[in-house]
Parts: structure tokens; sequence; C-alpha cells
């Protein structure tokens, strides 16, 4: 299913970057935005520390002794890549497609989201030393080698961590934290170890060298820069990159001669390029074996199954519910009629349209008979849709209407609207930070409360937004003429200082698309010139320490009281309260006032809008406008009218998808916006930059790195530190479970639901579908043998 995805991609952390290195780390991020998002790592070694996940897969597992050996299997993607260097800002999801079949992966994802180490490649790999400093000891598969013959080694690491350590801007990078913690790489005792010394502890070293690159490529700038972007001369992989044809859409991989693991089945793999809204047509005329789509596909494919099963051919399916199939016998005579008629004009226009009707109830049979042939294979995306609120300015500035924007939104029925139709699980997540079945999960949204109508009326009544608000002025604002000729002045002096600042905020952001059109894809995310000294954490200084407005002396009281449940759900705090003092957890109660306190006498009716000092509260939802995001405009209508029952009014603009992230949610200009991010089993180092707290530059913008949001606050980004810095995998667990707690807490995102991953694959391609969180295991992909083998496999 299609959906529109936040770009992301590992940002560099470390302490000393380049001005403009920072200007042009979101556009950078920007350039790579895709409509499917894709896991980027997986985490924890425990066994049996996390469940099940919500979906298992579906990709019709086989013994590799059960596959044909040979066959071309073709593969839908959204484009062909603009660079086979993942590392790169533009870097896509088909770019990370082919470096999983061509390149070494030193660990892969299995169902659960974890990252395992792959044989293929090491024969160990482990944490030999911790003090004086963290030291990784790799021990290389002794037949690992490059697609030239060269062994995979020592000189490989160094020349990839060189390249993405941050330290020499020459280099175009987009993804590189964890590479800055490095401090030397060398060969151990022989040419199959490589020993890697961390600065400082890095808990998510396991994410780093996925994909490994040949040092030809990372071994300078210019090689970086240029030499992987429109080939792969040297791989190292099940399969190796034989030929893009770029006119015809098609890359093509073929099986690795010099590959020493199990061999590939598949002679080749293409990789063809057919947009979400084509693929139906794709698969109806018998072009693709495999293609991620959309609902209205897989429902058009079980029709078609299901006319197989009753034994109906595509010709009688037609007339059941083709093309015509509403035509009765009397309205068919009557055009036979006409189309025979003394009228020659009028029998020429029905004779034309009787032979369109009836080529399109062909081609409508001809479909259903291709289609009968593919089966939908379907689990979870390892990614979540969220609700992002922009805390920036305007009434989400304010945390109270944040809150009760969360508060008014029942996320059950949003995510069963989306996901019961397909037969899937629809339990709304309970963490921004790992989904159900990974290590890292909990159930955390207690921080923020239940959906709860008369909380939501409660919060936007005493952050002053109430009935017939709008009409009422400001207090303290003059009678007479004079008053209204200054109100009238001081509004157009802020009219056009608005103006100013959007016309200067225009010439910025076009001088930084500029600078990323010159391919300046440097990460980094430093602030030039000096920092004001940073709020402090804890007693007597502000948990939240966003850029919002500040609240008024009794929302601190509740802040610290919802601050306070959110740590209670991840220190144990709660359990320490004592049996008899449990109460039922439902939220904020109240509005910003103590727990327990009952909301206002006087609740808005549902379907009155809300106002403050003469101003409606009206939020601009922004939507992507796509042929492949119907369903987030069908969650967007649903979200409409949960808001309308407490009195915020909604205005709704649907923009390209094309503009929908660049232009709009990276900008900040949106109050509301649904799109998704992928999981990450390392949150620690993936998900900080999207929940870090902004900060203003020297030039007075704000630097948000990938928190759309615009919401953060210190306690978070000091957890995410110490989750990073602990090699304690459970301690890390804790640290990832306090920090959502209190993203939750922020209501700054609210997730919804997990993304359904629909795959339509031939019915005998085996090995392959809706993997879930594992990454594909490429040289198990093929076609399931034939009880009876006919002819040759490489015909497919």
């Amino acid at each position: 299913m299609s959906q529109v995805g936040a770009p992301q991609g590992r940002t560099w952390a470390g302490s000393s970057r380049s001005p403009r290195s920072r200007t042009l780390r979101s556009v950078a991020t920007l350039t790579s935005a895709v409509l499917a998002v894709t896991v980027l790592a997986g985490c924890s070694s425990d066994e049996d520390a996390d469940g099940a996940p919500a979906a298992a897969q579906d990709n019709a597992p086989t013994a590799r002794s059960l596959v044909d050996d040979g066959g071309t299997l073709r593969w839908a993607v959204d484009a062909l890549p603009a660079t086979f260097n993942a590392f790169q800002a533009d870097a896509d999801a088909t770019t990370n497609r082919v470096a999983g079949a061509a390149l070494p992966a030193l660990h892969t994802l299995d169902e659960r989201g974890r990252p395992r180490l792959n044989p293929d490649y090491l024969e160990t790999a482990e944490v030999v030393e911790t003090e004086p400093r963290q030291v990784v000891l790799y021990k290389l598969n002794q037949q690992a080698v490059w697609s030239d013959g060269r062994e995979i080694g020592a000189a490989d690491f160094v020349a990839q961590w060189r390249a993405l350590s941050g330290r020499d801007t020459a280099y175009w990078t987009a993804r590189n934290a964890g590479y800055e913690r490095i401090e030397k790489i060398e060969k151990g005792k022989n040419d199959l170890e490589v020993r890697v010394t961390f600065a400082k502890p890095y808990a998510d070293w396991r994410s780093l060298f996925t994909p490994l690159y040949p040092k030809q490529v990372m071994g300078s700038p210019n090689s970086f820069n240029d030499g992987a972007r429109t080939t792969l001369k040297v791989t190292a992989g099940p399969f190796l990159l034989r030929a893009v044809d770029r006119k015809a859409g098609d890359l093509t991989l073929a099986r690795n001669p010099r590959w020493w693991g199990k061999p590939a089945k598949l002679d080749s793999l293409v990789l063809r390029a057919v947009p979400r809204a084509d693929r139906e047509a794709a698969l109806a005329g018998g072009k693709l074996d495999l293609a991620e789509i959309d609902r209205s596909t897989a429902e058009r494919i079980a029709l078609a199954l299901k006319d197989a099963d009753a034994g109906r051919s595509g010709a009688q399916a037609a007339q059941l519910h083709g093309p015509g199939s509403a035509i009765t016998p009397g309205k068919a005579l009557g055009s036979w009629a006409l189309a025979h008629g003394a009228d020659e004009e009028l029998a020429s226009e029905v004779k034309a349209a009787r032979a369109e009707n009836k080529a399109a109830a062909a081609r409508y049979a001809a479909a259903q008979d291709t289609l009968a042939g593919y089966v939908v294979r379907k689990s979870l995306e390892p990614a979540y849709t969220q609700l992002s609120l922009n805390g920036e300015s305007g009434p989400l500035a304010d945390e109270r209407v944040r809150r009760a924007v969360a508060r008014a939104i029942d996320r059950r029925e949003l995510a069963e609207s989306v996901l019961k139709p397909l037969g899937l699980p629809s339990d709304p997540p309970g963490s921004h930070l790992a989904l159900a079945g990974q290590a890292a999960y909990a159930d955390s949204s207690d921080a923020l409360g239940d959906q709860d109508t008369k909380e939501a009326r409660a919060l936007l009544a005493d952050a002053g937004w109430v009935p017939d608000g709008a009409q009422k002025k400001p207090a303290g604002t003059k009678a007479g003429s004079e008053a209204g000729t200054k109100a009238k002045a001081a509004e157009e002096a802020d009219s056009k200082k608005k103006a100013a600042e959007e016309a200067d905020s225009k010439k910025k952001t076009e001088k930084s698309d500029t600078a990323s059109d010159d391919g300046l894809y440097i990460v980094g995310d430093d602030k030039p010139g000096e920092l004001p000294a940073a709020p402090r954490i804890g007693p007597g200084g502000p948990e939240t320490g966003t850029r919002v407005l500040a609240p008024a002396p009794a929302a601190a009281r509740e802040s610290a009281a919802l601050l306070a449940r959110a740590e209670a759900l991840d220190t144990g705090a709660r359990a320490a309260a004592g049996p008899g003092n449990a109460k039922p957890d439902k939220g904020v109660a109240g509005a910003y006032a103590p727990l327990g306190s009952a909301a206002p006498a006087a609740v808005p009716a549902a379907s009155q809008a809300l106002g403050k000092d003469g101003k409606a509260l009206s939020l601009r939802f922004v939507l992507p406008s796509g042929p492949g995001s119907e369903t987030l405009r069908s969650v967007g209508d649903r979200i409409v009218r949960m808001l309308d029952a407490v009195g915020i009014r909604t205005e709704i603009t649907k923009v390209s998808d094309e503009s929908f992230f660049k232009d709009h949610i990276a900008s900040g200009d949106y109050d509301l916006a649904l799109y998704s991010w992928p999981a990450s089993a390392f949150p620690a180092t993936d998900a900080r930059p999207i929940f870090a707290k902004p900060e203003p530059a020297s030039d007075g913008s704000l630097l948000v790195e990938q928190n759309y949001s615009r919401v953060g606050t210190d306690r978070i980004d000091q957890l995410f530190d110490q989750a990073a810095g602990t090699l304690d995998e459970e301690e890390a667990g804790d640290l990832i479970r306090q920090a959502d707690a209190r993203i939750w807490a922020a209501a700054g995102s609210i997730p919804l639901y997990q993304r359904p991953q629909l795959v339509a694959a031939r019915q005998d391609v085996v090995n392959a579908g809706a993997w879930g969180f594992a990454a594909p295991q490429y040289q198990d992909i093929g076609f399931k043998k034939s009880e009876t083998t006919k002819g040759s496999p490489s015909n497919r």
C-alpha cells in the first residue's frame, strides 16, 4: 500500500561541524523522500525479551531443494535509483534493494527485527574490550571476496570509516551516525581480523558497516561522490549489477559467479520501475512477478481468485461484474435497435460505443484470467503512520492544545478502519520508537491517555479556547475609535513584519535549495556561533524546554504531573505508591489541574466552534493528493470529524506528493499532517534526530533535524544519548522506553497504526512477499519446482 512516508537517514552527531554542512542537512534528507519506507536496522540479541510481531511474515517459505534453479524474476520498484551509494542523500528504497543483493551486510534482520550475524561474511563479531575503550573484533569469513577477487578486509573498513566520520566535508554524505564515535581501525592478528576501537561507548555498533562498500568506492571523495552513482563495478553478494536500462526502466542483477555462499536460485533479478498507480495494469498484463500493491489492486486480485475458485472464466467474470455487466437485456436490445436504426449518425455513434464496450469487456476478461495467477501476501510493514502536530507556532505551540487534539482522537477506530478490512491486526502502536515484537517495545501511551472528549474540551477551555471566543475581544482592549485605530495599525504592522519574515524565509529556502543542487549533501547539525546556555534539567529548570509559548503557572503543575506519569511508566515509580493508592490511569485529568480534578462545568457543544481573543480555533491539515494516498485522506477525514466534536475546526489543504515534504512538512507550513516513519531496532541512533529538541541557529531560524513537529525536550535528548552510550542492552531498553513516554507526554507526534504491507506475487514465486521486519534472503528467492518438470525454468 502506497502512503507518504517521511525521508529518513542516519545523521552525523559529531560535536564539530561546518555551518554549510548543517544548512544542507535538511535539504539533503528531503531529496531522498520516497512513498515507500524501508526499515534501517535491527537490535537486541536477547532471544526472549520481546514478544511476537503483531503480524507474521507471509513470504511462502520454501526449502531450497524445492526451488527451481534458474529463471528471471521481475520485481516492481518505484523508480530506478539516482545513485547506488546508500550513504548519499538521494539514495532511495531501490538503492537499498540493490545493496542488499550485491553488497556485504554484516548483520541482517530476522522476523522480529533483531540483527543477526551474517555467516556469509562473518565468523564472529563481538565486544572484546570495554576499558579503557570499547573494542569490537570482527573475524571475517575466509572465503569472502569482492567480485574482482580481492579479499574483504580491514582496508575496506578503514575507507568506509574515514568517508563517513564527518571529518572530511569533501565527502557528500547523508547517513553516518556512529562512525564519528570510532577512534581507530586496525588489522588484527591476521588479515581476517578487524579491530574497531571507539572513542566513546556505542551501543548500536551492529548498525555499522552495513552495507559495506569496497575501498575503491570509499577511498577518496571523488570516488565516493561519483564512483558509485551510475554503476557498481565491484560487489560481494549473491548477485552483481549486470545492466541498467533507464529508457526501458529495467535494472538487471545477475548471479555472482564468485559468490562463495549458497548460490542464488535465480539466474537474474530484474528491478522494473513501475509507478504504484500503474501496477495493477502491469500485473494484469503479466509484466511483473512480484510487486507491492495498494488495497484496490489487492481486492481486484482477490476477486479474480474468487472467480477462478468458482470455475468462472475471465469472460464469464466480465459478464458478472465487468464493464457493461449492469446493462439489462432491455437496454441491450435498445442499443442494438439504435445501432441498426435509420439515423445513420446516431447508429454510427452507438456502434462505436458498443465496440468499445465489447473491447473493454475483453480486456477485463483477459486481465481476470491473468490476475488469477497471482496471490496477495500480506503482513504489517515495519513502519507506522502518525499524526504530526506542528508545535512551533500558532495554537499548537500551547501543549494543552496539542494534548487536547491527541485526546480527541480515537486511535483504535482509525487503526481498525485501515487494517481490519485487510484482515490484519489493528491494535494502534503504543510506542514511537519500536513496534510490537521488537525488544524495545512497550506501550507508553498512558503517558498521554486514551481518547476522552471531556478531557479534550477541558484542556481547550483551560487554554482559553471557549465557545463564542472568536467574537470576544482580548481582555484590556479599549473601546472607541482610538483603540480601534491603534489595533488596526498594530495589525498592519504585524502583517508587514510577517510578510518580511516570509520573504526572508523564502530567500533562505531558495538559497538552501540552490546549494543542494550543487550536490553538496554534507550531513551535520552543529550550530555556528555561541548558543544560549542549556536550560536546567530537573528541579529548578523547565522540563520541556521546547520552542513553544510559555504555559501559565497552573500549566507548569499539570505539566510536571504529566511528566512524572511518563517517568513512572518506565522507572517503576508507580509501584512504589503501594496497592492501596492505585487508581485507574485515565490520562491527564482536568485542564492543567492536579490529577483527579473535574472538567469545567460548562462544556462546549460538540458542533460549536471554539475561539480565543477574537480568533477562531482552526488548524491547517495538510494531506498529499497523489493516487497512492487515498488511505491517508480517508484517515484525515475521520480525524477532522473527531476534532470537530470537541470544537476544533480544520482547513484541509491537499498538495502534490512531490511538494508535501519539501514545501510543507520540512518548512513547517502546516499545523496537522499525516506521514510515516520506519521502525528501527537502533532507536537511540535512528530515532534521535526525529525527536531531538529543535535549537535556534545564529540567523534566528530553527534547526529541527528531522523533528518536523518541532516539539522536543532536553530530557528526551539526554535519554537518547544515554541509551546510545551504554553497552548494557537491558539498561538501553529502559532508557528508550523512558524517552518514549516523554515523547508521548509532549504530544507532538501521535502514532495511529502500523502500515499494511500488501505484495502481489505469482503463485509459484517462493521465499518472497511480505517480509515484515526481516531482510530478504535474495539467494533463496525463486520459483517453486513443479510436480512434473516441463521445459527450462530460464524461460520464465
